[in-house]
């Protein structure tokens, strides 16, 4: 038994055992980092052009004085708006396992009350049953480890083309219940890599506690993606086939992350030679 615990660095954030500090996985969601995400690059752009238009007579001013300043400050924009953003979504996350875990939760700030009202509806909604929360899913096997938000019992109707019905209060003679790996996104837009994250948790080698004692991990059904934001709330489901798909590609990310890390210092060699000015033509000698 050895707890675990997790460090962010420039490379990613990375989990370790406290007995063994040495040894250090890359996350869940750094290797899931490592899928191509070209629409990143127009966000990126449009944030840093919205924010110059919305402010063109004051960054008119500050480039007078800073020119430098002024373009660090256009250039954070998308920087600035994820790191606010995480904030509240980090809050947030707090807000829900509390919930989840039963406690009574009285309203909260501006920010985070509709978060709290719509998660409140969701859990009447839905009425998930939870096994476990805030755990860690760690492999030996594919060196990878990560904490998950939730492991859910769901009661759904099992239909014909492998789909769910929910069927929260068991209406339905057909209705059973299947366990889920569940994850919260507070973020603007769902994105189907997630699949990828929620896979790679599902088919971890155990799971491991706050007090380092652990377990296997068990087979899941599934997983949901809770979406949730101001507005409302929706909930996706990660079908058992799509996850074993989903894990194959995780795998292959894996090893683009340890190619980005170290494959690649590696990859060329030293140069078996290279141009000299020494010797001259003719035509240069005599210029």
């Amino acid at each position: 038994m050895s707890k675990v615990e997790n460090e962010e660095k420039g490379g990613g954030r990375s989990y370790f055992r406290v007995i063994d500090p040495e040894t250090r996985y890359p996350s869940v969601t750094t290797v899931v980092g490592m899928a191509p995400k070209p629409f990143l690059m127009r966000w990126y752009a449009n944030m840093a052009a919205d924010l110059a238009l919305d402010s063109i007579d004051y960054l008119q001013r500050m480039s007078d004085r800073d020119r430098e300043g002024a373009r660090k400050w256009v250039a954070g924009a998308a920087w600035r708006y994820t790191n606010d953003r995480g904030k509240i979504g980090s809050a947030a996350h707090d807000l829900f396992e509390r919930m989840i875990r039963g406690q009574q939760i009285r309203r909260q700030s501006m920010d985070l009350e509709p978060y709290r009202a719509n998660f409140r509806n969701f859990l009447d909604t839905v009425k998930p049953v939870l096994v476990r929360a805030e755990d860690v899913a760690w492999s030996d096997t594919h060196q990878y480890a990560g904490s998950f938000d939730a492991w859910l019992r769901l009661r759904v109707i099992l239909n014909d083309d492998g789909t769910w019905t929910l069927d929260p209060d068991g209406l339905d003679p057909r209705s059973v219940w299947v366990n889920v790996i569940a994850d919260w996104k507070t973020s603007k837009s769902v994105w189907a890599s997630v699949a990828l994250q929620m896979a790679a948790y599902a088919f971890a080698d155990r799971i491991i506690s706050p007090d380092g004692t652990e377990e296997p991990m068990p087979l899941f059904d599934g997983a949901v993606v809770l979406h949730i934001t101001p507005e409302g709330w929706t909930l996706y489901p990660v079908y058992a086939n799509e996850m074993r798909t989903a894990f194959a590609a995780f795998l292959d990310l894996r090893r683009t992350l340890d190619w980005d890390r170290e494959g690649q210092r590696k990859a060329l060699g030293k140069a078996l030679a290279k141009s000299s000015r020494e010797a001259l033509t003719g035509t240069e000698r005599r210029g």
